[in-house]
């Protein structure tokens, strides 16, 4: 029996099932308990979620806007035609009044040189207008490799069950998002931390542990806990409360911080600026 690729909605369930285990099972108490390191089990991948012969799909296709793709195509050319309009704009207004006889000097009292000033003045503003169009140009985004070592971090005295409902969460969001680390702390106590992370402080090579009270204690847990609102860090150097965040690896590029109920949060580290989109965002992760 063949299982479908993870995607978007169908891991959420198995989300909401694997917190709601973990609600009942947690011990209220603040002790800090021992993480240890699992091994990942195998996720299928690559599944055909239809019959149908490759090549014959028939539901609906996407519009695809023209005059925008030739905008995208030609971006170069858009961005300086200002400027050939303007240029072309001026040579136009010299030679008219050249073939046509008029005193090279403005009179303000014929209409003909109050037009030529008037066209003169637009062809200008066509040309600066290029002029800036040219100079301020958006920043390629493109994919960041996060600097850091590979964790995998599961608290030791988790039941299976939960174990690996977390694991296909981690495996899904890699898969479909551009996740690259994820860290869960719930009822006081980090439950998994897995992905890439920090280097430790000691230079033992091994990751950044999450300081979980530190964490709790600061402003970025208190804000999305009071709010019990969704915090989208799309670009996160751009973020003071980036230093609250030192597990993650420090060329980390945005981060989704995730209410789950009242009593944790989930961590969700990005390797793209504004790379997670509006449904990566609006993933219905449990609430209580």
């Amino acid at each position: 029996m063949f299982l479908s690729a993870p995607t978007k909605k169908t891991f959420l369930p198995s989300m909401e099932a694997g917190i709601a285990l973990l609600r009942d099972f947690l011990p209220s108490d603040s002790r800090r308990l021992r993480l240890r390191r699992r091994p990942s089990p195998a996720f299928p991948r690559s599944i055909r979620a239809s019959s149908s012969p490759l090549g014959q799909y028939r539901g609906p296709q996407p519009k695809r806007d023209l005059v925008a793709d030739w905008v995208a195509d030609n971006d170069g050319f858009v961005r300086s035609l200002p400027i050939y309009v303007g240029g072309s704009s001026l040579l136009a207004v010299l030679f008219n009044r050249t073939v046509s006889g008029i005193a090279p000097v403005a009179d303000a009292s014929s209409a003909q040189s109050r037009a030529d000033l008037l066209t003169l003045g637009l062809a200008v503003t066509n040309v600066l207008a290029g002029l800036v169009w040219l100079s301020i140009r958006p920043k390629p985004i493109s994919v960041v490799e996060p600097l850091g070592v590979e964790c995998r971090r599961i608290r030791s005295d988790l039941p299976e069950s939960v174990v690996s409902e977390l694991l296909w969460v981690w495996e899904s969001l890699s898969t479909v998002t551009c996740c690259r680390s994820l860290a869960i702390i719930y009822d006081g106590h980090c439950i998994m931390q897995i992905g890439m992370a920090a280097k430790s402080s000691a230079n033992d090579g091994e990751a950044e542990d999450v300081d979980a009270n530190k964490l709790m204690q600061g402003s970025l847990y208190q804000g999305i806990i009071n709010s019990r609102a969704q915090s989208y860090l799309a670009n996160l150097s751009l973020y003071p409360g980036r230093s609250e965040l030192p597990f993650l690896p420090f060329n980390t590029q945005a981060v989704i911080l995730q209410p789950l109920g009242d009593k944790g949060v989930a961590v969700i580290g990005g390797d793209t600026i504004r790379g997670f989109t509006t449904s990566d965002q609006t993933l219905p992760f449990i609430r209580t």
